[in-house]
């Protein structure tokens, strides 16, 4: 059975880099089943998904979060991690990692991080 969890500060200051890290058991992140993403939801908001990285090394980014975003992995640990670069306020959520068929985009986001809330604020 997969499990992923989140892990990282849950305060960041504006301008500095949020970084986070999802540690997944059950299943190799290096197998080409499946692709690794992240997904926030700022508070009152819908869903927004931020990248996702297959067994490739391809990675794909939101159009607008590709600037100060990097996801990157660690196979030994079988983590893969987020970056997300100069935050502000506006970067507030809960963050999920979340796993995908690496099949294409319509498959489904279907293993969950339980989340983790990362507030920006001074």
């Amino acid at each position: 059975q997969v499990q992923l969890q989140e892990s990282g500060p849950g305060l960041v200051k504006p301008s500095q880099t949020l970084s986070l890290t999802c540690t997944v058991s059950g299943v190799s992140i290096t197998t080409s089943d499946y692709a690794w993403s992240w997904i926030r939801q700022p508070p009152g908001k819908g869903l927004e998904w931020m990248g996702i990285r297959n067994s490739n090394y391809n990675t794909y980014y939101s159009p607008s979060l590709k600037s100060r975003t990097f996801i990157s992995r660690d196979t030994l640990r079988n983590q893969f991690s987020l970056q997300l670069m100069s935050v502000t306020p506006e970067d507030t959520a809960i963050y999920y990692c979340v796993r995908r068929g690496a099949g294409g985009s319509w498959l489904p986001y279907d293993s969950w991080g339980q989340g983790i809330q990362v507030t920006v604020s001074s």
